[in-house]
């Protein structure tokens, strides 16, 4: 007997017999179906230092202008137009490259799902939300998010999503404190996150 077998053979009778595996792993997880709060989300999302514009849909122009007017922005192609101000110059992407995305000043998007929870915002690039890359060059996201798009915790927004689409999750602007830790804005994405909420 080699000294690799002589080893295996002592851990082998270290372990004895092994225990019978569960029928089924036991599921503790919290079930989706809670109601969504809707402050709730809005508190996370200021805390998480966003800017959140509670409104009627005919109001989003005017907030889209008060925030990007006089600019150049990206949009998805299925946004609806009615949101966007005579006051921005819009760029539809239709495969525009990172060099041209780097070169605008901010993108307006809808969303999928939020969570209230986490204050988190889910884009699944459905043609109103585009693809993910225009959400991550700009210096400015506006997403737009109806009150019935906003679930209580993250089990009902997996419910609610495609899990074949492209998910990106957003919690507030991005940041970093992996230097030193000192909070760095607008590392891995846009530097202000303005989530326009539609009563």
């Amino acid at each position: 007997m080699s000294g690799r077998e002589e080893v295996l053979a002592r851990l082998r009778a270290a372990r004895g017999v092994a225990p019978a595996a569960p029928a089924e792993a036991p599921r503790h997880y919290r079930p989706a179906g809670a109601t969504a709060d809707l402050d709730l989300l809005v508190h996370r999302l200021t805390d998480y230092r966003a800017t959140v514009h509670r409104c009627a849909e005919h109001e989003v122009a005017a907030v889209v202008d008060g925030v990007l007017g006089g600019q150049r922005i990206v949009v998805p192609p299925g946004l609806p137009r009615r949101w966007l101000p005579a006051t921005v110059a819009t760029v539809t992407d239709y495969g525009l490259t990172a060099e041209q995305l780097a070169a605008l000043d901010g993108v307006v998007t809808a969303a999928a799902v939020a969570v209230a929870e986490t204050g988190t915002i889910v884009l699944d690039g459905a043609p109103d939300q585009g693809r993910r890359v225009i959400t991550l060059l700009p210096d400015v996201h506006v997403c737009v998010l109806r009150a019935d798009q906003v679930v209580a915790g993250v089990p009902d927004a997996v419910a609610r999503l495609d899990p074949r689409r492209p998910l990106t999750w957003i919690s507030g602007p991005s940041a970093t404190s992996d230097i030193e830790l000192n909070r760095v804005e607008g590392v891995h994405g846009p530097r202000n996150l303005h989530v326009v909420v539609l009563s």
